[in-house]
């Protein structure tokens, strides 16, 4: 016996999908609040404007924003106009709730271990939810899920391998040891996405 009546439908519809974009960068804010709160960095994109943003004195969400513009030509050639516009929502999402959630939540002090691991797990999660409903956060993602859909190779795979060229360049501004706890959430979040964003196990389509 089921407890379903019927068999889900392969889609989402628009208001499900609109609710993943604001759930999954929601998720995503929060993570880089970790991050930030401990001074830590991340890989892909995300990582790039941190320490862009640590070493300019830029506003993350600004720096985040425009960095990803270039890479919205891939994405409309190789993934389409819908997949596109939702990434490009969900990227101007995020860049506004980083701006305006630490103006209502403020962390106190966490050891930055405590602070990687949290943001693996909550940014994965964000990820993948974003991923279920047909967007991305821009730039690695949107090369990651087309090598995903269209060669069979991981996006969590292709995430972590970029992340490790960031973490790298990372050394010439950061510690060591910062940026090895760093990587600790970096590779906590693309393990959580290499399992759990698979074709094979979640069919339902935006």
């Amino acid at each position: 016996m089921t407890l379903l009546s019927q068999p889900p439908a392969d889609r989402h519809s628009l208001w499900e999908d609109a609710l993943g974009l604001v759930v999954g960068t929601c998720m995503m804010a929060l993570a880089v609040m970790f991050l930030t709160s401990s001074a830590l960095i991340t890989g892909q994109i995300a990582g790039l404007s941190l320490i862009v943003s640590y070493a300019a004195g830029w506003s993350f969400g600004a720096v985040f924003f425009v960095l990803n513009l270039p890479f919205y030509i891939l994405a409309v050639r190789q993934m389409g106009w819908r997949f596109t516009l939702r990434t490009f929502a969900a990227v101007g999402l995020l860049s506004l709730q980083t701006e305006f959630l630490p103006t209502v939540l403020r962390l106190e002090p966490i050891h930055p271990l405590v602070s990687a691991v949290l943001f693996g797990l909550l940014a994965g999660l964000g990820l993948i939810v974003l991923f279920r409903h047909g967007a991305t956060l821009g730039r690695v993602g949107i090369v990651a899920l087309w090598l995903q859909d269209t060669r069979g190779i991981p996006a969590g795979n292709v995430q972590l391998g970029f992340d490790l060229c960031v973490f790298v360049l990372a050394l010439a501004i950061f510690d060591w040891l910062t940026v090895a706890v760093s990587l600790t959430g970096a590779v906590i979040l693309n393990l959580m996405v290499t399992i759990n964003h698979r074709r094979d196990r979640y069919v339902a389509r935006s």
